[in-house]
């Protein structure tokens, strides 16, 4: 054959069909994507071994779905292309998951290899594209089709251990359609969970002096923290420490967010004031504004915990690191204290305590009457309120858009870890339907009670609205929810429209802006689902609980509120800049 292996037509097993079982003995229960030439093959492959095939509209969507199920259950899912365009699209989620460290894995088909270099169809260096520099830790084609599980399980290793991420298995079309016998696959064990990597026993000691003798002392929970699932034992922690705690957006639940230790009410008095941090799975990037002044005291002791050797004293230099797993890592720390009895006095009624608790109240205060001020059109909050009282408690929520999902991080609760996905630290629009598809299929498998509940801005909507066919398709009861403000950020008004319309619309149009009012409710009716429209707190409330019975399909609430609404006035800028 092409690709310099004994096999022939001969053969009684096709390289689809070694994919397909390779990879249900690694333990892949979904594939998402968009069948064409050349992996129709593995597709049908995949779902006679039992493999849950979900296709998609976009593989920028299938590939983000494909993440997402990586983040919920610490197990890649796939991502599977046609060659060329269909792999490039699915680069964003490679990329998005290497940003994110969580696992995933795209499988992309690819031109058959004797028409290589010379144009053959939709020919291009895959290979090469998601390459280990930029898109994956390992991208790969096989050497031979005996050689596919080999590739996979490695390719399942390399996502899962360490930091996770990105991985890319290219196969040509003769790969694929390829034969040969049985007994000549190599045959690769399931690969098992990543080993427990412990930190420095020296270096545990070091970081519980500074915890036992800081005055005022913060826990920041972040994604890593729920990736790991280690939401035991930090509530361990949590609770034998009395300490504030802060989740990062997606750190949200690990810890109940209605927890009396939480204080994500008073962020920024927390992280401005703290004179020890503990980072768990947080990282001092933009998200955590680099840990710099003047959002960090510039004298505050970090104590990081991470799997990454590498990311020990990135942008400040930390005063104790701890290198291992999550898990592992805080059930030492846990330990330690318990090794101290009567040492650790730090309690509720502490001065940083009052200072925490003051801020909260006065922050909850400021945000409640925002809720509470129904004036037509809606602001965010109050579009938000009557959503938040209904939420189920164990819902999964998906959130993106600017103002949509910076507001939905306080205004939407999580008591469950993981059950928040939001464009995380990559920044990314338009993965929401593909996030809400993947944690709708793993609900309906795994968790059949849940609701998934999709609050998006309607330029967020935009970017992957066609995937609500595939939720009708697969008669998953999404609930999307969009606050719909007429553009970007900021919207467009009704008069200043009419104003642009006028006149040059393309010119004199605000860059920001789209069609005012539009009804994006009724393009899931074209599917079957249902859609609803507000624009009262009243109609919110209504059109919400019609959406929560309705098991059957899945729905759209757009809500209009004012183009011109922003957030809460904020002690500083989103984006920080540092004054280091």
């Amino acid at each position: 054959m092409a690709d310099g292996t004994t096999e022939d037509s001969m053969g009684d097993i096709d390289g689809a069909t070694i994919l397909a079982q390779a990879l249900k003995t690694q333990g892949i229960e979904y594939l998402f994507g968009i069948v064409g030439i050349p992996v129709v093959e593995i597709a049908l492959a995949a779902q006679a071994e039992g493999i849950k095939f979900i296709a998609m509209r976009n593989e920028q969507a299938a590939s983000y779905a494909a993440s997402a199920i990586g983040y919920i259950t610490k197990r890649p899912a796939v991502c599977l292309t046609v060659s060329g365009p269909g792999m490039v699209h699915a680069l964003a989620g490679m990329a998005n998951a290497m940003e994110n460290c969580w696992p995933l894995i795209v499988i992309g088909g690819s031109c058959d290899q004797n028409h290589e270099a010379m144009g053959g169809f939709q020919e291009f260096p895959q290979v090469e594209s998601a390459s280990s520099r930029v898109y994956s830790k390992f991208s790969v084609r096989p050497s031979r089709v005996t050689q596919i599980p080999h590739c996979v399980e490695k390719a399942v290793r390399l996502s899962t251990y360490g930091r996770p991420g990105a991985c890319y298995l290219d196969l040509s079309g003769d790969m694929i359609s390829g034969k040969t016998q049985s007994s000549e696959v190599r045959e690769v064990s399931r690969c098992p969970p990543p080993p427990a990597v412990m930190a420095d026993p020296v270096a545990v000691k070091a970081a519980v002096d500074l915890i036992t003798y800081a005055e005022r002392p913060l826990i920041v929970i972040g994604k890593g923290a729920a990736y790991a699932q280690a939401e035991d034992v930090i509530q361990r922690l949590i609770n034998v420490t009395q300490l504030p705690f802060l989740p990062t957006p997606m750190g949200k639940g690990v810890i109940p967010d209605d927890n009396s230790f939480c204080v994500a009410s008073a962020r920024s008095r927390a992280l401005k004031e703290a004179d020890v941090i503990v980072l768990l799975g947080a990282r001092l990037n933009w998200m955590l504004h680099f840990g710099m002044p003047p959002r960090f005291s510039p004298k505050v002791k970090i104590i990081q915990v991470d799997i990454l050797p590498e990311e020990m004293n990135n942008n400040r230099l930390s005063s104790v690191c701890l290198v291992g797993d999550i898990q592992s890592v805080v059930t030492q720390i846990c330990d330690e204290i318990d090794r101290r009895p009567g040492q650790f006095q730090f309690n509720s009624s502490s001065p940083w305590w009052k200072t925490l608790k003051a801020k909260v109240a006065d922050n909850r205060k400021a945000v409640q009457a925002m809720c509470e001020d129904v004036s037509v059109p809606l602001n965010y909050y109050a579009a938000y309120w009557p959503i938040t009282k209904l939420l189920p408690r164990n819902c999964l929520i998906v959130n993106e858009g600017s103002n949509t999902m910076d507001i939905g991080r306080t205004m939407l609760p999580n008591f469950l870890p993981r059950h928040r996905l939001d464009a995380g630290t990559f920044g990314t629009m338009g993965l929401g339907i593909g996030f809400a598809v993947a944690a709708a299929i793993w609900c309906r498998d795994h968790a059949p009670d849940k609701r998934v509940v999709c609050v998006e801005g309607d330029s967020a909507f935009g970017f992957s609205g066609m995937e609500i066919e595939t939720l009708q398709r697969y008669k998953l009861p999404v609930i999307i929810v969009i606050i719909n403000n007429n553009g970007i950020a900021f919207g467009i008004t009704e008069d200043s429209w009419q104003s642009a319309a006028e006149g040059d619309l393309t010119l004199n149009a605000p860059p920001s802006g789209l069609v005012p009012n539009t009804r994006y409710e009724k393009l899931i009716e074209a599917f079957g689902g249902k859609g609803y429209f507000a624009t009262t707190a009243e109609d919110v409330d209504r059109c919400m609980r019609a959406a929560l019975e309705d098991r059957s399909r899945s729905s759209i609430i757009n809500v209009m509120i004012n183009p011109l609404a922003q957030r809460k006035t904020q002690e500083f800028f989103w984006l920080t800049q540092s004054k280091m």
